[in-house]
């Protein structure tokens, strides 16, 4: 009985993998584009709609501005490696929502929002197209997705997503939530692997130096976003995203291939 249950999980991990741009490596993913899309933007809706959302300010500007610019290398880049289709499906939007905490996130389909908090670690437009980078690799290399996946199959058996929004939308609900790292941490998801995190600095990298900002920020912005856990609980951006000395390491490591796409046309 056990092995009759086990089969089906089986089959779908032998045949659900696809592969991360840039890295090549071999990621579980279950869910269909159109699936994961349609909640990504119902749930992108309902989040602004119960948050101050910022639209008539500077930053705002700054936001959208510095969005649209790493969303055009984002493209440019996809292009160029023959994988615009995984591209397929996204309206982009780029929202500024009054809140202190220091976070910022991306969901699928390119649906980012940044936080106020954060505003004052970025500085300028070149911190926050370090953070937009690298959120919207996460989102690009369907780590999200991943870690989606790979919740279905832990706490739901492998079951379909539309199943398990039918038969458990609360459940299901906050597995998305806690995959994509939107607001409050929920479920039994452990944040972004080491490895996707590695994966979307890298990637990060190379989105803010196509659209024309130096990547030299990155290690910069990492270095004050360390500096600001002062001995207190770090931001929640910091309990997903670990700003420590091995990263800003291997940050200066990838500078020299990241600099080889800056200033290019």
């Amino acid at each position: 009985m056990k092995i009759k249950k086990l089969l089906p999980i089986c089959l779908v991990l032998i045949f659900a993998c696809q592969t991360v741009p840039l890295t090549g490596r071999q990621q579980l993913s279950i869910i269909p584009a159109g699936q994961i899309l349609s909640m990504s933007a119902t749930s992108y809706g309902e989040f602004l709609s119960t948050h101050t959302v910022v639209t008539d300010a500077e930053d705002a500007k700054m936001v959208k501005r510095v969005g649209v610019r790493i969303q055009r290398a984002v493209e440019q880049y996809f292009a160029q490696n023959n994988l615009s289709d995984r591209l397929k499906g996204y309206e982009w939007e780029f929202n500024l929502v009054d809140d202190d905490a220091v976070n910022a996130w991306c969901m699928p389909g390119g649906k980012v929002v940044v936080y106020t908090g954060i505003l004052p670690v970025a500085k300028d437009d070149k911190g926050l197209a370090v953070v937009m980078g690298h959120e919207i690799a996460h989102a690009v290399a369907n780590h999200g997705d991943e870690r989606m996946s790979q919740g279905l199959i832990a706490q739901m058996g492998g079951m379909a997503l539309s199943t398990a929004l039918a038969k458990k939308p609360k459940q299901t609900s906050d597995l998305f939530m806690t995959a994509f790292g939107i607001g409050t941490q929920v479920g039994v998801l452990l944040p972004f692997s080491r490895l996707q995190e590695s994966e979307a600095d890298r990637l990060g990298l190379i989105f803010m130096a196509m659209a024309g900002y130096d990547p030299h920020e990155a290690p910069e912005f990492w270095k004050r976003m360390s500096s600001g856990k002062q001995g207190a609980a770090p931001p929640e951006f910091l309990s997903t995203h670990p700003a420590d000395q091995t990263r800003i390491s291997n940050l200066e490591k990838q500078m020299t291939e990241a600099m080889s796409y800056y200033g290019k046309p």
